[in-house]
């Protein structure tokens, strides 16, 4: 295992499947990102649903400066098919509280190619694991280019995201 297509999980966790594997067509690279919370799956589950309404990462390039909500917001959880997702995702399919899974829509296949991801809410203990796994097409020059960009990019981007929703659920 090793940067950029993995950080912060297991062995197992990177190499089972997850729903976004099976949405892309084609050849595809994997990218696996993990995290263990000290709050219960609930708790977790919810922030990670507050990603419908901000990215929690790098404000100043994803959020247009905008700070993320360091609340969450009432009714973000209840989620809907083929609602936005982190911007430039269309929710596919959720298992509450458990995982989501989005796929990119137009203007997101323009800037990134084909992605699909999932954020699953895993217990452990007492504790919650967020595994996120993204598939990204890298058939073709353009995508294979832009899915080893992605990688990078997407390492610094949801290093930030997952350390911000970790510190947002443990404060309760």
């Amino acid at each position: 295992m090793a940067l950029p297509l993995t950080w912060g999980v297991t062995r197992a966790e990177a190499r089972r499947p997850y729903a976004a594997d099976h949405l892309v067509d084609g050849t595809m690279l994997s990218m696996t990102r993990g995290i263990t919370v000290e709050a219960s799956q609930e708790v977790t589950w919810r922030w990670l649903c507050q990603i419908a309404v901000a990215p929690y990462s790098y404000d100043w390039i994803d959020n247009r400066g905008h700070r993320s909500p360091r609340t969450l917001t009432p009714g973000a959880d209840h989620l809907v098919l083929g609602q936005r997702m982190a911007v430039v995702f269309e929710l596919v399919a959720f298992d509450a509280p458990h995982h989501w899974t989005a796929l990119t829509t137009e203007r997101g296949r323009r800037l990134f190619g084909p992605v699909a991801m999932t954020y699953a809410a895993e217990p452990c203990g007492e504790s919650t694991r967020i595994v996120c796994r993204l598939a990204v097409a890298q058939d073709g020059p353009v995508n294979w280019v832009r899915s080893r960009a992605l990688a990078w990019g997407d390492l610094v981007m949801m290093r930030k995201q997952l350390r911000t929703l970790k510190k947002l659920a443990e404060a309760g």
